[in-house]
């Protein structure tokens, strides 16, 4: 058994204490490492720069020990039991590193164990301790890790089977509140931390549906013997993060459902109902059911895969997909954000410069470090592989009849690879898809995943009862998906409120902005000497026509500068997708409500 121990040592300093004891450790020196990433979130992270106090004693003697990488420390070999006491800073506030301030504790395995090198197969043993002091002792704990010790919401001690699942167990730490329901017989926890005034018992209700939903679709019974939706409510927080038997999720105040809501789904709680059902639908799609290169993960360095595009992109298209079969949304809302993922792809030239495939095999270094130029030059693999999913799910209906889909191919995928353990080769998921098909759908696949053409998804769509309109944006936050009237002019830019005036978040490829000259960071504070922020840039706009000059004023770092802007249409990049007047077809029903 491997020990650790996890003490918030300094809540008001951002301090956590974590002392690992080796009972045997290895004969000719133990190694210990952090990871360099955490699995969900592909990009090097180094943990270890957190560390801010190392060391080690056996036998009640100070050992010696050296680093030898950003993330590894040698230490000389020793007779008796090892102990290893770090100091891990914690201040990052997302779902992937470790917070701690005296008002609540969080953390991910990554950030704070250390791996015992030729260990890690070990069972591990982990006592979490409570912050000392009065204001800590309505502190409660919860996590997704089996409890040996302690009462049911509190303290104690947990176990995990090895090194690799001790790390995929969150732990949140402090004053929240929780429900529970059950869903296909496996109890299910809602912990919300951070101040809300949400409906929790409308909001189990709600989860129900999905995650009965997602059982039955891979088909029951459940692969966890329970599961805990952890969220941290923020004032403007969004984000997400799966794990075996678990997510961590933040979300705004506002994302949550109000007793005043009634019935209604307003578009900020259909969001967060869209990231929990995303993460739920990972307990298998990546955590169970995994690229071959991720069988098993190497932490301490990149993992390439061409895959992200199903692992993520299957998983995106079926956490909205999950929301209008399950009748928590509308087909109408749920047809608008599907128009909202296909302006997204649209609008910016990434997706005609790198495929979803090359998206992928990028993560580490494109998608993930995303930078000004980003939709000008990367696409989403999220996104268009969302996209590439419905284009498939469509196309196997086609092609069968009704007899087939996309449902089938994840029921196989699930029995072939998510039950068995055995990763998912680069190659696998077509030739999955061809056993299903009946046929190779090459013809298919070469294209959308290796191409960097748009998808037939008018016509596919069509063939359901669903037309897609293509209208230019009504105005610089426009994200399509929504009938709007289209704004006479455009600069080309997405630009986000600054103090000075209106900061330019987003330059487009051929827009007015950039062939005038003007970048992303540049801060516009006068249109023809009148001055502008981000609020009112639309409607200063809109007295001009295409073909008027514009005189821009904007700073670039300390500098005012002066542009001259030749005004343009806006293109028409944003999708809206509707039912046609004649209805949903056959294929459409299926589809949608099967």
């Amino acid at each position: 058994m491997i020990d650790y121990r996890i003490r918030p040592l300094r809540p008001e300093a951002h301090l956590f204490e974590v002392t690992l004891t080796l009972a045997q450790p290895m004969p000719e020196g133990q190694h210990l490492s952090l990871p360099a990433w955490i699995p969900g979130s592909y990009m090097i992270r180094d943990f270890a720069r957190h560390v801010v106090a190392f060391d080690a004693h056996s036998n009640g003697q100070p050992l010696d020990w050296a680093k030898v990488d950003k993330h590894t420390w040698a230490l000389v070999p020793c007779t008796g039991p090892l102990t290893v006491r770090i100091e891990v800073y914690a201040w990052d506030l997302s779902v992937r590193g470790a917070h701690l301030d005296t008002t609540h504790g969080y953390f991910n395995g990554p950030c704070m164990f250390l791996a015992p090198h030729g260990l890690e197969d070990q069972p591990c043993r982990i006592t979490i301790e409570a912050p000392a002091g009065e204001q800590y002792a309505d502190w409660r704990l919860a996590t997704g890790l089996r409890r040996i010790s302690g009462a049911e919401d509190g303290f104690g001690s947990f176990e995990a089977d090895n090194y690799d699942a001790l790390l995929d167990h969150p732990v949140e730490m402090g004053r929240f509140d929780e429900a529970r329901f059950d869903a296909c017989g496996v109890p299910h926890r809602v912990v919300l931390s951070g101040r809300h005034h949400a409906d929790l018992p409308r909001l189990c209700d709600d989860l129900k549906r999905i995650c009965e939903y997602q059982i039955r679709l891979f088909g029951e019974p459940a692969p966890m013997d329970d599961y805990l939706f952890m969220t941290l409510v923020t004032g403007d927080g969004y984000g997400g993060l799966e794990h075996r038997n678990s997510t961590s999720l933040m979300c705004s105040r506002n994302d949550l459902p109000r007793a005043s809501d009634g019935t209604r789904v307003r578009d900020a709680y259909r969001s967060y109902l869209g990231l929990c059902s995303h993460e739920y639908f990972h307990t298998w799609n990546v955590k169970r059911i995994k690229p071959e290169a991720f069988t098993p993960y190497n932490l301490r360095e990149e993992n390439y895969t061409e895959q992200l595009w199903a692992f993520e992109g299957i998983t995106s298209y079926y956490d909205d997909l999950t929301l209008v079969r399950t009748g928590l949304i509308s087909v109408d809302s749920y047809l608008e954000l599907v128009g909202q993922t296909l302006s997204r792809v649209e609008r910016g030239s990434g997706q005609r410069r790198q495929s979803v495939a090359e998206s992928s095999f990028d993560a580490w270094t494109k998608f993930y470090k995303a930078d000004e130029n980003a939709s000008n030059a990367v696409v989403s693999y999220y996104a268009k592989g969302a996209l590439v999913a419905l284009a498939l799910d469509l196309t196997l209906r086609q092609r069968s009849g009704g007899e087939r889909s996309l449902d089938d191919v994840m029921r196989l995928l699930w029995q072939r690879h998510g039950q068995t353990g055995i990763g998912v080769p680069e190659q696998g998921i077509q030739a999955l898809v061809a056993e299903v098909a009946g046929e190779t759908l090459d013809d298919f696949f070469q294209p959308a995943l290796y191409g960097t053409d748009s998808l037939p998804l008018e016509t596919l769509l069509s063939q359901c009862g669903v037309q897609v309109e293509w209208r230019a944006p009504a105005g610089h936050g426009d994200l399509g998906g929504k009938p709007a009237a289209a704004a006479a002019v455009s600069l080309g830019v997405r630009v986000a409120d600054e103090v000075q005036g209106a900061r330019i978040a987003v330059a487009f490829d051929q827009g007015a902005a950039m062939a005038a000259g003007l970048s992303a960071g540049d801060v516009l504070v006068a249109l023809d000497g009148l001055r502008v922020d981000a609020r009112r840039l639309d409607d200063m706009l809109s007295v001009y026509q295409p073909g008027d000059r514009v005189q821009v004023h904007a700073f670039r770092r300390d500098e005012l500068m002066c542009f001259e802007v030749l005004l343009q249409p806006g293109e028409a990049s944003l999708a809206v997708l509707s039912v046609s007047p004649a209805g949903l077809t056959e294929a459409g029903q299926r589809w949608l409500h099967q």
